[in-house]
């Protein structure tokens, strides 16, 4: 017989009841819509993500399918999302929005990656595609990763959709989150206390003018040069190592260069060639335009240059202190130009610079203006030549800005840097030449025939700093173009810190990609930050000998694309030792083992491969190589045969 509740035991039993239902209605699976999370942490390469619309504010819409739900994102696109142990799965459909109009055809692939593995990738897809279904599992991940991306680079009309993007939810919901920051881990060694003799092995210099070289040389001070069969006409300073005098006759002069302190003595060959070519490596100093931009005055290229040899940076082969645009003033009676008044007294200015034993270096434009506004060389390019000489530079950047060529296609491309191409080699010093016209007309097929020693491949690269890979790569295609006396130019080095104390926006392993790349490419290295803020890091990646060795190699290859999967490719560098500098490389943002087999290379057998940045072998292997690159980094290595 059933025992009646009493009005206690009732309501107890009411109570528990009520708190079972409670929980669980709290703990059953539940639907989180993507487009209801903060948008706002996505980064992307246009525009900003749309809840529930298109990149555009469109109706989503993939194949003729219309959406009422999801996310519109631009490539390249990233979305980090912590799931604060709630979320059970992630389904989606993806593809390429219709309201590019087949005004092109994007090619992108779609990426979920939890913890940073891939958990689901699509094929890649075009314009018009249906959609195609993403259904992922996420039981036990922390972080998951939204991705999407054009393989090829090429970011034109990516719009992307996530469209009924949802998370099946049991507890805590999940949130977005601002991409993991990297740390800036110094990777080089400091320089070792005895002397080490850096820079170029090959030089080039036109008989009977000015000569001036400082060996660059890294090692505790007070420290001796000396120089065997210096040739006559010049001498050095067994102090300082600065190098001066009259370039001597037509022929190659070798030289070897002794440094001694109290921790040991260092010693290696230099071959001066005296002839017609200049640059036989490429470039190496500094260019203030990133760094000030028009606020750059005389005291600030003076500090430069006094940085440039206190930093280390003159010691690991940097040469040229540059001035770029805004240092014009007017014309006086006679025509010439003149400095403003942040530049009073120019000659005094390039003398300053070559008591340190480095080069100083001038800009103009062929134009009536430069960029800036101030005054260029047109209808005066013969004086202006003779002016630049007489105050003593021995570099000039020729800034394509208002010029209107008179002649379109090729002749045009031509005519002005011909024109002051010609002047510079009558002048009676060493005048490098660098072509900027941002690769107009291929100017890598030309430049070298207008007496150009580099020439830029492209436009100013601030545009561009968030595709440091696909820059290296646009410029690795035109590799064969590069050599002594003539190289492309990717544009400057911007790492570090501005003049006016933001970083650049890069994370650290993009830094150690851009010296990396520009390295293999190999390009000229102009740093082109602020050199009152150097600090360790940024000196660690501007002056690691081995990395700088594979940029000043006498050979002049350029590297090659030798594999390319996806986002990931490697670029192979002929060395002149017969050895290899490798490149494995990851355009990806999540981290991805990169291989390299020795068939790629053209070689067999055992070799020894070296981190170049580490300044560390990494044991013998045979076959191949695999590495763990970092998102958007480069794996830099040497290879080489090891001994039998």
């Amino acid at each position: 017989m059933r025992t009646p509740l009493s009005r206690s035991s009732l309501s107890f039993a009411v109570l528990v009841s009520a708190l079972f239902c409670n929980v669980s209605r709290l703990s059953a699976d539940q639907t989180v819509w993507l487009s209801a999370l903060d948008l706002s942490k996505t980064t992307q390469g246009w525009g900003s993500a749309q809840a529930d619309k298109s990149v555009e504010g469109k109706t989503i819409t993939i194949g003729g399918r219309k959406f009422d739900k999801g996310v519109g994102t631009h490539v390249q696109s990233v979305l980090y999302i912590d799931l604060k142990g709630g979320a059970t799965r992630f389904a989606a459909q993806v593809g390429v929005d219709d309201e590019v109009n087949g005004s092109t055809v994007p090619t992108l692939v779609f990426r979920v990656c939890g913890d940073d593995r891939k958990l689901w990738e699509s094929s890649v897809m075009h314009a018009g595609d249906a959609a195609q279904s993403v259904d992922v599992d996420l039981t036990g991940v922390k972080t998951l990763m939204l991705y999407a991306f054009n393989p090829t680079g090429n970011v034109d009309f990516g719009h992307a959709d996530w469209a009924d993007a949802r998370f099946v939810v049991y507890g805590e919901g999940p949130i977005t989150i601002a991409p993991p920051p990297q740390q800036r881990v110094v990777l080089t060694p400091p320089p070792a206390p005895e002397p080490r003799i850096n820079g170029p092995k090959i030089y080039g210099a036109r008989p009977g003018h000015p000569f001036i070289y400082r060996i660059p040389c890294t090692g505790e001070r007070p420290m001796k040069f000396a120089a065997k069969n210096l040739p006559d006409g010049l001498t050095l300073n067994s102090d300082s190592g600065i190098i001066t005098g009259t370039t001597p006759a037509r022929g190659e002069y070798v030289v070897t260069f002794e440094a001694e302190n109290a921790r040991g003595k260092n010693e290696r060959v230099f071959k001066l060639v005296a002839g017609e070519t200049l640059s036989l490596t490429p470039q190496m100093g500094f260019n203030d335009w990133y760094a000030y931009l028009g606020n750059v005055s005389d005291a600030k290229m003076r500090q430069a240059a006094d940085v440039l040899v206190s930093s280390g940076m003159a010691d690991a082969g940097y040469q040229f202190v540059n001035i770029d645009d805004c240092w014009m003033g007017a014309r006086d009676g006679a025509g010439k130009i003149t400095g403003n008044e942040r530049f009073p007294d120019m000659k005094g200015l390039a003398d300053y610079i070559h008591a340190k034993g480095l080069k100083a270096g001038l800009y103009t434009s062929p134009g009536p203006k430069t960029c800036a506004g101030y005054t260029g060389a047109l209808k005066h390019e013969a004086l202006d030549a003779k002016q630049f000489a007489d105050w003593g530079f021995d570099f000039l950047k020729y800034d394509w800005c208002s010029y209107q060529a008179e002649r379109p296609g090729l002749e045009g491309y031509q005519k002005p840097y011909r024109l002051m191409g010609g002047l510079l080699k009558q002048q009676d010093r060493d005048m490098v030449f660098n072509l900027c016209q941002y690769g107009m007309g291929d100017v890598w097929k030309w430049g070298k025939d207008v007496d150009g020693e580099s020439w830029r491949t492209g436009g100013d690269l601030t545009n561009e700093l968030n595709r440091i890979m696909d820059v290296g790569l646009r410029n690795a295609k035109v590799g064969e173009f590069n050599g002594p006396g003539g190289w492309n130019d990717p544009d400057y080095l911007q790492i570090g810190w501005k003049g006016d104390g933001s970083p650049f926006p890069l994370t650290p392993a993009e830094e150690y990609s851009f010296m990396s790349l520009w390295c293999l490419l190999p390009a000229p290295l102009f740093y082109s930050g602020d050199m009152a803020r150097l600090d360790a890091f940024t000196l660690n990646i501007l002056t690691n000998p081995e990395v700088i060795d594979v940029d000043q190699d006498p050979l002049g290859r350029s590297a090659r694309i030798a594999a390319a999967d996806g986002d990931t490719f490697v670029l192979i560098k002929d060395m002149e030792d017969g050895s290899k500098a490798v490149g494995l490389c990851n355009r990806s943002v999540v981290a991805q083992t990169v291989s390299v087999d020795w068939s790629t290379l053209g070689i067999s057998g055992k070799q020894i491969v070296r981190d170049l940045w580490r300044e560390k072998d990494l044991g013998t292997f045979e076959g191949q190589f695999s590495g763990n690159v970092p998102p958007h980094g480069v794996l830099l290595l040497r290879v080489r045969n090891a001994p039998v």
